[in-house]
């Protein structure tokens, strides 16, 4: 595993108002910093700055000759500050309600500053990794040449925001808060079609229903593996992505974002719900031409980021495709 490391922002002013110092933690891959293009990836909510190798959670759209290849690209991935992958940012977590996702994109761009880089190639991330994503470029909008928000938006919206609040409710009266939680999170990410196909309403030992024995597998796997500060945290970041808030319309801001913008949405999701998106791009469209849309088709719903691969691949080929240009030992990017 690539080292964890850490820059250190001291005195940052949240959009609530409250001072604090920051060890944000990030972990490089690929090529080294500065010697090829970079793309950031953002996590998404159980998630962490290992995004390849043997606990790598997107081991199967990025690494050596993968999609987004390790042998070209320099991979930088930050931590969502509180999201309990190092110890060096727990003070956060106990006041985790002062802290938006506009925060978390404000000491990202701080992060990349404290780098000394200036123009990212690409950032992508699924779920709440995509909002700090839009955040990201709303905050910087000539910072990125692609931005990719995948299975996500730009806001929360209120179904988004009355599930996080059903989440927060399960966190901090739920005798057993992790577990539980991520039992209703499951029923959300997944569809009633996909859970047909998975259990079929078959049984275990006559007993147990297998969804609801895999539903209790993953309670206990978060419940091992992630702590409830952590949760509280990201489940507050979930809730707050909006990249109009005091800044005007989304029409008025997404246009001033110079990057492509490659949204990546799927027909089956009900968490983050592709009517959004689609209503996004044909707004986004009348202002700005460098904006497409792709739709993953699955049963699978919001996990389907993490689960067809072969086709987000096929979208995002297009975009990390590298082609050499004869008789030049040089290499060049194409859209």
């Amino acid at each position: 595993m690539e080292k964890l490391q850490y820059i250190n922002i001291s005195n940052y002013k949240t959009e609530s108002g409250k001072s604090t110092s920051v060890n944000l933690s990030y972990q490089v891959f690929g090529k080294p910093l500065h010697s090829a293009p970079i793309v950031l990836v953002n996590h998404a909510l159980t998630g962490n700055s290992t995004i390849i190798g043997e606990n790598g959670w997107w081991n199967d759209l990025i690494g050596l000759n993968k999609c987004i290849d390790t042998a070209t690209y320099t991979i930088l991935a930050f931590n969502i500050p509180g999201n309990g992958f190092d110890s060096k940012s727990e003070n956060l977590i106990e006041n985790y309600k002062d802290f938006t996702a506009r925060d978390i994109a404000k000491l990202f761009a701080l992060g990349v500053e404290k780098l000394k880089i200036t123009q990212l190639f690409a950032v992508i991330g699924g779920s709440v990794g995509g909002g700090i994503a839009w955040e990201l470029a709303a905050l910087k909008p000539n910072l990125i040449e692609h931005l990719i928000p995948v299975a996500t938006d730009w806001k929360s919206t209120d179904w988004l925001i009355a599930n996080c609040h059903i989440q927060d409710a399960i966190l901090n009266h739920s005798k057993e808060p992790l577990a539980d939680a991520r039992m209703h999170a499951m029923t959300l990410y997944r569809t009633p079609e996909s859970l047909k196909q998975k259990f079929d309403r078959t049984k275990k030992d006559n007993a147990l229903f297998n969804i609801e024995s895999w539903l209790n597998y993953h309670g206990d796997n978060l419940n091992n593996r992630f702590n409830l500060s952590a949760y509280k945290m990201m489940n507050q970041i979930l809730r707050t992505i909006d990249i109009t808030d005091k800044r005007g319309s989304f029409l008025e801001v997404a246009s001033r974002i110079t990057s492509n913008i490659h949204i990546i949405t799927i027909n089956s999701d009900l968490f983050f719900k592709p009517e959004e998106n689609w209503n996004d791009y044909v707004e986004l469209k009348s202002k700005k031409d460098n904006i497409y849309i792709h739709e993953i088709k699955s049963i699978h719903g919001h996990d389907a980021f993490l689960i067809e691969f072969d086709q987000l691949a096929k979208f995002l080929k297009p975009v990390f495709k590298v082609e050499k240009i004869p008789n030049k030992n040089l290499e060049k990017h194409v859209a």
